[in-house]
This record gives C-alpha cells, structure tokens and sequence, in this order.
C-alpha cells in the first residue's frame, strides 16, 4: 500500500481487511503471504565464479597476449622445439595473465558484501497480534496487515502504519535511512503532503530504524522488497560500476595500441616476404614461419605485459600512504579517481558535523535590579565525550563552574529531568547514548559543568576512569534526590517534569520548549547571588528576545525550571506546572567538525567544489553551511541551496543550470542522492559522494568514488570505495593530494615503460627491415619486460609529492595519459633506445675486438653464408655474444631512462637520484639480476645469453648513457613555453582522447 500515508487509520485496515483488536486470522496471513511474499530482502544473483574469471580476460591486449603465447608455442614445436625452452615463453605469458585475473576476481568479490550486509538492518522478532493474541514471531514470519507493537528499544521489522499510541509522545531515530541529525516524532494522524518524502511521513515507521521513546501499535503496509530498506537493495542491484578515469585512458590506449601492434606485426611480414625463399630457411613455407616468429617477437615486445601489474603495485603502495591519512581505500582505482575529483557531495550529519548533539550555549538572568541583565556562557565540546569547558560572556574559562547558582541548577535539572543514558564503550573507545540525542546532551552539560565543591574540582574527576567518569555527576545527582514521580513530554504541553525528593525538601524539575515554560514562570533565579525574584514583563521579553536569537542561529532550544513543592508530596500533575522558577536557556546543535572550515577552504582552493546533502531541513543545513564557510559569507542564498522538492519542480533546464551553483541539497531521501551524483556525472563532472547511513550506499556505489565513514554503517562502507578511519572531512583533502601525486607518479611510470616498448619495438623493426640476424629472442624480451622494466616503473611510484599539487585545478576526465607532445618527446627517447640496442648488435659484428669484424653487407647477407665462401665460419651468427651485448645495451639505456623519468620536466641536476631512494635501490637490484642471468651458467642457456668482457661493458656505456643527454634537451624545451609549443602537434593528443572535454 504505497499511500498509506495519506489514508486515514481505518481506511488502512479496511484494505488489508484487519480487526485492530483480533488481528489476522491464520487463513489470511497465508493469503497475505502468498500475495505479498516474505518479509526479507531478495538474494541477488550472484556471478558464476567461471564467469568472473573469463571477465578478467576480456580485454583487447590481454588477447593478443593469448594469442602470441599459443603461436610462440605452435611455432617451437613446428620448429622442433622440446621441454623447456617450448613451454618457457608462453607459460610466463599466462603466469602473468593469470595473476592479474586472480586480483580482479577477488577485487569484484568484495564488491558483493554490501548487498549481505544491508540485512543486517532488519530486525530479528517481532511482537504481532494474531487471531486475538499477541506473540514473539521472527520478523521474517510477518505479513501486511499485521497487527505489531512497538516500544523504545525496538528495531522496526518492517514498514508500518502507526494506529495507535499508548504514550504522550513516540519518537523515532530514521538517521540510517534519512540521515536526519535528530530523531523524529510520530502520530497517528494521516498525511495531506504533496509528493511527501520519508521525512513528511510522520505516521510511517521505516524498516531498521529506532525506536528511541514511547509505545503503540501500527500496522504492517510493506514487507521485504516493498519497504523503504528494500528500496535502497533494489537501488544498490540497479548501479552498475563506473569505470575509473584511469581505467578508461588505459584501455583506450590499449585499444591504441593493439591496433599499432597488429598494423606493425604485418608491416613487417610483408616487408620480408622477398627473403621468404632465402636458403637458409629451408623453403618459401619455413621462411613465411620464420619471419611470422619474429612478428610475434614484435607482438611480445610491444606490449607492456607487466603494465597491469605495475600500475596495480603503484596504487597498492599509495593505499599504505593514505592508510597513514586514515583514509582505508577498499578499491585500489579509487586512489586514482581521487586525482581528478571535481565535486564532492557531502552528507551533512556525521560528516561534515558529529552527529551528535551538543549545547553549545547557556543564558541565564545575571541580575534583575535595574532589569534583566542577561548573561551568556558558551560550552567547548562537540561530541558525548564528557570534555569540554565553560566559558564567560569576554571568554574566559570558568574554572568552577559549578559555583554559579544558575549553572548548579542547571546541571542538577538536566541530569534529573532525564531519560536517557550516557555509557562509555572500551571496544570503540568512545562514549555512546541510548535514548534521545537532545536529552543526552543534557547530560553531558551536566558533567561538563561538574560538581560543587573542593573534592569535585574538573581536575578530579579527569582523575576518574572513562567507564566511571561518563556519569559521574549525573550520578551524584541521581543519588542526592530521588525520583518521586514523572510527568511525560507531551506535544500540546511540549515539556516535560519529575518530582524529586531531597532530605526534607521536595522539588519539581521542568524542561522544554522556551515558549512553554516561560509562560509558566514567575520567578528567576538570579546568576549573581543566588537570589529568587519575581519576572517581571521587561525579563519575559527579554527572555523570549534571546529565545529568538538562538532560532536565528539554528540552536535547538530547551528551557529549564524548578518549583519547591510541599514536603511528602507523592505526585503531580499539570496544574502543578505553573508558578515555576526560570533556571535558564540551553542553545543545542548537531556541531560541525573543528577542521571542517579549513577542509572546505583547502577544496575551494584545489578547484573541487562541495555539495552539502543533508535529509535535515533548509534553515538548519544552511546555518551549517554559513559556519563552515560553504557559502563563503555570502547573505542571499537564492541559486546555492535547494530542498530537493525545490529542485524537481524547476524545468531541466534550470536544475542543470542550478547544478553548476547549487551548494546545498537538503530534506532529501536516497533516491534524491543518487539522482543528484547521475546528474552531475551526466555534466562530466567526477563526482565523490561522503556518506555513513545505509541511506548513502546507493549514491556511495554510484559515484566515481564512494567515501564512508569509519563510525558509520557496515553498508555504507561496503558500497565505498574509501573509508574514512577517523570520520574526518579534512582527510579527504589529505587523500586527494595524495591521489593527485600518485596519478602524477603513475603517469611517469606508463610512460617509461611507454618509451621502453617501443624502444624494443624498433629494435626488431629496424633489425628486420635491415635484414639482419634476430637482435633479441622472444625470451630474452620477456625478462626485460618483466624484470628490467617491472621494477624501476614501481618504484618511480615512490616519487615525492609535488608542492603545488594542491593549487592546481583537478585534470580534465578526458585528459590522455600521453599527450601529443610528451608522445613525440618519448617517441624520440624509444627510437634512440630502438637505435641503440641495434648499434650494440651490429658493434659486436663489425668493430668488437672480439667479434669477427664483418663487413656491413656480410652481415646483412648472413642468410646466403652457406651459399657462398667465407673467411669465416657460418656458426658465428649463431654466437650468443651479439645479443647478449643487445640486451644489455636495451637493459642499461631503460635503467638512464628511469632517471629521466624522476620528474616529467625537471632536470636530474634540479631532482636528483637522491629524490628517490627506491628507483636508485631497483636499479642496482635489476642490474644485479641481469649480471646473474648473465654469469650464472644455467641461466644464462635459458635466456641464450654468455658473459661480457670490460670492453663490451665499456661499449654497453658509450651507447647507453645519451639516452640522459637527449631527455635533458626535451625537458628543457618542455620548460621553454615558446619552443614546446612550436614542436607541439596540432591535435592536442596524438592517444586516444574522450571529446567530453570540459
């Protein structure tokens, strides 16, 4: 029944055909049941495990790796190839391969907990009316139609209608569901809203919530997935991930790539077609074979199979530096999103505030001889922690401020007048409530104010234990008086009073609304001296005068008041409500986070703008928003805040002009949260969504990076991408700069291992074209690739963060990874390095001293020695040394390379090696791996490769070393605007590139 709301009591009943008194009978809760389902929420279907595998494969480079390892091993067994050396190239391939599915498996696993977790929410039992008689049935059991009772304490089992209470007042805490920051009053009396959200419901009671104050009965209208807890499962199944920034640039590039790969692996078969025939292949057919190897080679050394990896390990290592910001990052691609963040929807309660209610100001009656004169105290403390102080009118600390009359008796009402509990939990280390959040915060007044008396001092009960020191005073006041008789809040007195007895004394104790109980007072108690007199028409004005100044800050406001009743008095009623003697005003607020100010001010400058999102209502958010500086002192707020019924009656046009102003979005319910990230995506914005409630998951799975909080619900933290440890605003800031640096530091990595591949790409490009003997094999590319290129590309990960990281605006979604510019800078850097792993092949040949000094046509013509009479032995093409002299030249210039990529174009004079202890530490590793490839007999007939001597390490030098030179040079044009600009390409990115530009 969607409108129940809106029915009247016995219109609801009539149409589930219920007797309020009976309830359902058998016959029909197995008709309800059959008709309406069970009272759970559904299993989603869960992905084959065979499936979630096969997914990690789908990708374009991944299947030509496949590909390549499958042909590299037909081609060894068509060649004759046995044992190791057939089976080595193609099992690294798939090794790799099959790592990186296994990470993507498990990360996608994770991903499924929020949906198991969001049951956790549903209430276990339920006490329900059948066939006359109420009985405990599991929740699961209930139908609509129902008959259920309800009390404080109570988790609500399903969606009810309230139709009766049996309590003046039944309140209920929804913070879950609508993040409201206080709980909410319910009745009994139907809804005439229009386009009501859950906070205009007030005869509603949601599934999961609270119940935190009185008793009655309602009737169950929505069960399982027909509840608004079902609603937000249903939202959550319907959100497909979003593929990060990052992930979109690679696999265009990938795709890039591929085709780059495909069009040069035929380019060069085609170029030997007329070499096909030469003798030493044995026939046209084994010449095609043999040339279609070394196009395979070409495949193997193009693509960056350890780029997954790399990339992988490089967010791994940036998760550990913002583990030490207390941001525990659960999705390693949301390091980078982080980077190019635009808009963060915040979520108002528990995020941007505490969360918990905390009286911020007291005003009490100084003096009334010459008139009322007014005195004010503020109180520090924004959480239940019983740690604060109080503070005179000029700010200065009261050091006893139980001493003053007015603050005594207000300490000693508040504790009194009370309902609730303040309890300290060791397993969270925190102080927690039960019962309302405003009469909580009474109570921590009361201990922040403390005790009368020398032994009482705030340095002695800091002596106390945290479990001991959570009450104490309220304790000691309980103790001193006791409870006689309790007159409940009701909603057309709207206080509430207790009678409490005092060795020979009997005092009535009042709280609530500052309208109410002023109007029942005649009397103050004066602050100065203790005294008792009479309020006059000038201190009733007064008072009320202050009373509006609170509402003009947002302050929920409680008045406080005593009356000495005749001794021996056992009870009380309303019209013992009168007479009372003013005690004073307690101004109370939901605070916002002490470093929320410099958060949002840290934001603004890094260019992300800050949507606060609340379910609270206008006024109140937008007192918020003053205090943290979201509004930047701004007086008209016309075109920045929005409730969201405001928002969905404007035109499109207009909501998506609001969007690019709108600051706060407030009296939303969970579908307005998400709709509002789907918007903002839809502008090209990168959105990340704060949250804590299960209310927030949905929008938390939508956005480009979903930030929960560390206090908050397991849902929403499942359904992020982040979690904030220490629930703390400002660390976000902290995590952004952080994913901006380790975007900045991938970016050096991919193009280092960029320019690596095509250096490698021409080196058997140029070798074939020139017709010369295999420059590397298959194998030997894969060790550099893996191993030579793997570690240095993960240590450039450890580069040092940027100054000015902070200052600049966030990247553009579209922003390609390599633009043209830096293609073409790192385009020249990869043909020199092409270039030079020849120039070692060819130096052995024609110039070593060792070598056998051949003429350049000889060595081209190397494939017709069997054909012709040589000086020489036909076997020396076969010699291990010209390769070996290759590789080491390819592995030496990649490890320079890695130097120039400490910065992107900042000399090496300016930044240093010293900059990067970890990339100096891989380089020394991977050249002592190489060496013991290389020195080590075993290995070194695995990878076909034999030791060097000083002089052809010498040579490895003379050819490696420029690669630093020439990277200098480009860097300084980078630097110089003028000359980078006339060397830039006209299209602004030679990679792929989204249009979506902004």
């Amino acid at each position: 029944m969607e409108d129940a709301y809106a029915r009247s009591v016995s219109e609801v009943l009539d149409f589930f055909g219920v007797d309020p008194t009976k309830g359902l009978s058998d016959s029909q809760v197995v008709h309800h049941s059959r008709l309406y389902g069970r009272n759970v929420l559904p299993e989603e279907k869960r992905t084959p495990f065979w499936k979630l595998v096969l997914k990690q494969f789908d990708d374009l480079l991944v299947k030509i790796l496949i590909v390549a390892a499958i042909v590299s091993f037909v081609l060894a067994l068509a060649n004759g190839e046995t044992g190791l050396t057939a089976f080595l190239e193609p099992f690294v391939i798939l090794l790799i391969l099959a790592a990186n599915a296994a990470v993507g498996v498990i990360t996608e696993t994770n991903a499924e907990k929020a949906l198991e977790e969001l049951r956790a929410y549903q209430a276990n039992i339920a006490t329900v009316l059948r066939n006359g008689c109420f009985s405990i049935l599991p929740a699961t059991e209930l139908v609509p139609g129902d008959i259920v009772e309800v009390t404080v304490g109570c988790k609500i089992p399903a969606d009810l209608r309230m139709i009766e209470m049996s309590s003046n007042t039944f309140r209920v805490d929804q913070a879950i569901l609508t993040g409201e920051s206080c709980s909410v009053e319910k009745d009994v009396d139907c809804t005439l809203t229009t386009n009501a959200v859950y906070q205009d419901k007030k005869n509603i009671l949601f599934s999961g919530t609270d119940v935190v104050a009185g008793r009655g009965r309602a009737v169950v209208i929505g069960v399982g997935s027909n509840t608004a807890m079902g609603s937000i499962h249903d939202s959550m199944l319907q959100t497909d991930d979003e593929a990060t920034p990052l992930k979109k640039k690679l696999d265009e590039f990938g795709s890039f790539l591929a085709k780059v790969i495909a069009g040069i692996c035929v380019l060069v078969w085609v170029v030997n077609i007329g070499h096909f025939s030469d003798p030493s292949h044995g026939g046209f057919f084994k010449g095609a074979i043999h040339y279609f190897k070394i196009a395979v080679a070409l495949a193997v050394a193009a693509i960056p199979e350890g780029l997954p990896a790399v990339v992988t390990t490089c967010l791994a290592l940036g998760t550990k530096k913002m583990a030490r910001l207390n941001a525990i990052v659960r999705s390693l691609p949301s390091v980078e999103t982080l980077g190019c963040t635009t808009v963060i929807c915040s979520d108002k309660t528990g995020t941007l505030t505490t969360n918990m209610m905390s009286v911020s100001k007291i005003c009490v009656v100084q003096s009334a001889e010459h008139g009322p004169m007014i005195n004010e105290f503020t109180v520090s403390g924004t959480t239940y922690a019983p740690e604060g102080t109080v503070f005179d009118s000029n700010g200065m600390q009261l050091d006893l401020p139980a001493q003053s009359p007015c603050l005594h008796h207000l300490a000693m009402c508040s504790s009194l007048c009370n309902d609730s509990i303040l309890q300290y939990n060791p397993d969270k280390d925190s102080y927690e409530k039960i019962g309302e959040s405003t009469e909580v915060a009474l109570r921590v007044l009361a201990e922040k104010v403390g005790l009368p008396g020398f032994d009482s001092m705030p340095s002695a009960l800091n002596m106390l234990s945290k479990h001991e020191r959570a009450s104490y005073c309220n304790h000691y006041w309980e103790n001193q008086f006791k409870k006689v008789y309790v007159l409940e809040f009701t909603r057309d007195r709207k206080m509430m009073s207790v009678l409490c007895s005092h060795k020979q004394m009997d005092v009535m104790f009042s709280k609530g609304a500052p309208e109410s109980i002023i109007a029942r007072c005649n009397k103050i108690l004066c602050n100065g001296d203790g005294s008792v007199v009479p309020l006059t028409a000038a201190g009733r004005a007064e008072l009320e005068s202050r009373f509006y100044s609170f509402g003009d800050e947002t302050l929920r406001c409680l008045a406080l008041a005593f009356k000495t009743v005749p001794h021996g008095q056992q009870t009380i009623s309303y019209d013992n409500e009168n007479d009372l003697t003013f005690i004073g005003l307690v101004g109370m607020l939901d605070p916002p986070r002490e470093e929320v100010r410099d958060a949002m001010l840290a934001c603004m400058t890094a260019g992300i703008r800050v949507i606060v999102v609340t379910g609270d209502n206008k006024s109140t958010a937008e007192s918020l928003c003053r205090k943290i500086g979201a509004f930047d002192n701004l007086v008209d707020f016309s075109g920045m805040s929005y409730t969201a019924s405001e928002f969905e009656r404007l035109p499109a046009v207009q909501q998506t002009l609001a969007l690019r102003r709108m600051t706060l979005f407030s009296r939303v319910e969970p579908s307005h949260k998400r709709m509002l990230v789907e918007a903002l995506q839809k502008q090209n914005e990168v959105v990340a969504m704060t949250g804590d409630g299960v209310n927030d998951a949905p929008a938390l799975k939508k956005a480009d990076i979903g930030i929960a909080m560390g206090s908050g619900t397991a849902v929403a933290k499942s359904a992020s991408d982040m979690v904030l440890a220490d629930d703390n605003f400002a660390s976000i800031v902290a995590a952004v700069a952080e994913g901006r640096a380790i975007y900045n530091n991938t970016k050096q990595f991919i193009r280092y291992m960029i320019s690596s591949n095509i250096g490698e790409v021409v080196c058997i490009f140029v070798a074939a074209v020139l017709g010369i003997p295999d420059t590397l094999a298959p194998v030997q590319l894969l060790w550099v690739n893996l191993v030579t290129d793997g570690l240095p590309a993960t240590a450039i990960g450890f580069n040092k963060q940027d100054s000015d990281v902070m200052k600049a605006k966030p990247r553009k979604v579209g922003e390609a990874v390599v633009t043209g510019w830096l293609f073409f800078r790192y385009l020249v850097i990869g043909v020199y390095v092409g270039l030079a792993t020849v120039a070692g092949f060819i130096w052995w040949f024609v110039y070593s001293d060792g070598g056998p000094k051949l003429t350049y046509s000889e060595l081209m013509n190397f494939e017709t020695c069997a054909l012709r009479e040589t000086t020489y032995p036909c076997s020396i093409f076969e010699d291990r040394h010209p390769s070996t002299v290759a590789m080491t030249v390819l592995v030496v210039v990649e490890m320079f390379n890695a130097l120039n990529n400490l910065s992107e174009n900042q000399s090496l004079l300016v930044i240093t090696p010293r900059s990067n202890l970890w990339l100096v530490g891989s380089i020394i590793l991977t050249m002592l791996l190489h060496v013991l490839i290389l020195y080590v007999h075993p290995l070194a007939v695995l990878f076909s490769v034999t030791p060097l001597s000083w002089a052809e390490w010498t040579a490895v030098l003379y050819l490696s070393f420029p690669v630093i030179i020439i990277d200098e040079l480009l860097k300084f044009l980078s630097r110089n605007t003028g000359m980078r600009f006339r060397f830039r390409l006209r299209k602004a990115d030679l990679l792929p590139k989204d249009r979506r530009d902004k």
